[in-house]
């Protein structure tokens, strides 16, 4: 009786992962069929119009300097720049912003230093007081650590010039692609929402989202959304379908690269990863049921509905991960024979495997260029994406049951290229006790592999590493980071 529930929650949550897998494919062949289609020109503008540039800064010691000045350095006519420095700081990097930005009044740029008094809404409130305080047509926003090229106004602004469009998203570049093999790997995950997803959903008319920086918005399309609101932890994600839902065509342009700094360290990572999740659970909760109520087209919703859905993969995955060992097991004691355990391991590997490698592999070729110099980080991407899966999973779970979560930051160390360091400095994640449950269950999965290597089931082998390896690897990571020396600081961070 036991061995049979085992295998029937085995294979239903193979089912559903082989559905997501099947997505993957599906985001692929629409990939291809669209990534040579240019979009058509947009109108050429004649009279540029107000901008505000907005940037959200929270305890941004490090990197807020270069961001005033990448901000107040756009090519575009300085009488139709205002930048917005919406600062909710607490670690005295305020007072440093309020200095530079005085500085940068003084050479006429215009500028602004606005303060609140309390951090109501985090990000999303910030974003609300200095829409409030701005009577621009079209608001830029760039996080922190994002460094736009000069001519990033002059490249999307045309398009908003169109009737109907609410936003334009340009595509996340990385300013340390090669400081780590954790932003090696993260810049794979990236690249393959932007260049492959991104893409396949908007130029086949079907939502994509706004990603909280790097894009502009229309003043109009934010209001007649119902403004940003802060019920959920990704703000950028549920404004973005209630726009579309409201009407409001989104443009994307990968042609258009903003980079960015990627966390170099391991529970800064997860902790970013966390919010995430956590957020675009929330807000599938939330919008789902209005997106089965509009009147758009089934492929539409259908799409809608597996994109806000996807971070439920990560709890998915749990169930075959913890069960492996006894379903192989309760396989064996039922005396099947190892042609039809190939069969399902085949079945299995073809729709939830296989997809998952085309996938990584067609964003790294998209990339970089060339696939084979970099073919080995696609397994290696693979097991980091299972080791978050406690990580994530938690996190959708916190959505399920409405616990309510803080926005916690990302911290941004000015990492470029291969140089700069998080070590010895200021900002630091919560610190939890997580990576020894990560550490046990990779512990369950080393024991699981010596046991099925001395019964000679070989086959088994692959997934178990797999999972193994991820676990060790997050585990580790984020207990050696854990305890780098870090500067004492009793400020909140």
């Amino acid at each position: 009786m036991f061995d049979t529930i085992v295998l029937s929650l085995y294979l239903i949550s193979l089912l559903a992962l082989g559905f997501f897998g099947l997505h993957k494919y599906f985001l692929l062949l629409t990939y291809q069929k669209y990534k040579k289609r240019a979009l058509p020109e947009p109108p050429e503008v004649q009279d540029w119009p107000e901008v505000t540039v907005q940037l959200p800064v929270y305890n941004e010691r490090y990197v807020i300097k270069r961001l005033l000045k990448t901000a107040v350095n756009l090519d575009y006519p300085r009488e139709r720049l205002h930048v917005q420095v919406l600062d909710d700081s607490t670690d005295g990097s305020e007072r440093l912003a309020a200095r530079l930005v005085k500085r940068l009044q003084e050479q006429g740029f215009r500028i602004e230093h606005l303060r609140r008094r309390e951090r109501r809404g985090f990000k999303a409130g910030a974003l609300a007081q200095g829409l409030e305080r701005s009577g621009a047509e079209y608001l830029a926003i760039f996080d922190a650590d994002f460094v736009p090229p000069g001519d990033f106004l002059k490249k999307t602004i045309p398009y908003l010039a169109q009737p109907g469009v609410g936003m334009v998203q340009a595509r996340w570049g990385h300013l340390n692609r090669n400081y780590s093999l954790l932003t090696r790997l993260q810049a794979i995950f990236l690249d393959a929402h932007f260049i492959i997803e991104h893409l396949a959903r908007n130029r086949s008319g079907r939502f994509f989202n706004f990603n909280g920086t790097a894009g502009v918005w229309r003043r109009q399309a934010i209001i007649e959304a119902g403004g940003w609101q802060h019920d959920t932890l990704t703000e950028d994600l549920d404004l973005s379908y209630r726009a579309q839902l409201a009407g409001w065509k989104f443009i994307y342009l990968p042609e258009v690269v903003a980079p960015a700094e990627l966390p170099g360290e391991m529970n800064a990572y997860k902790n970013q990863q966390h919010r995430w999740a956590k957020g675009a659970v929330q807000t599938a909760l939330k919008l789902i049921p209005h997106i089965w109520r509009s009147k758009f087209p089934f492929r539409v919703r259908l799409e809608a509905t597996i994109h806000l859905s996807n971070n439920f993969t990560y709890l998915l995955m749990a169930v075959p991960a913890l069960l492996l060992a006894p379903v192989v097991k309760a396989q064996l004691h039922f005396g099947e024979t190892p042609r039809q355990l190939l069969l399902l391991y085949l079945l299995v590997f073809l729709f939830a495997t296989l997809s998952v490698i085309f996938y990584y592999a067609a964003a790294i070729r998209e990339s970089r260029g060339k696939l084979w110099p970099h073919i080995l980080y696609v397994p290696l991407v693979m097991a980091l994406g299972v080791g978050l899966s406690l990580n994530n999973g938690r996190a959708a779970l916190e959505a399920l049951f409405r616990r309510p979560g803080e926005f916690r930051r990302t911290p941004k160390f000015r990492l470029e290229g291969q140089k700069g360091s998080w070590r010895g400095k200021r900002y630091r994640p919560q610190r939890t006790y997580q990576h020894f449950f990560e550490l046990l269950i990779a512990g369950y999965f080393t024991c699981g592999s010596l046991y099925f290597l001395t019964q000679e089931v070989y086959y088994s082998l692959p997934f178990f590493l797999l999972f193994q390896g991820g676990f060790y690897y997050t585990g580790l990571s984020s207990l050696l980071h854990r305890f780098t020396p870090a500067l004492s600081f009793r400020g909140k961070h």
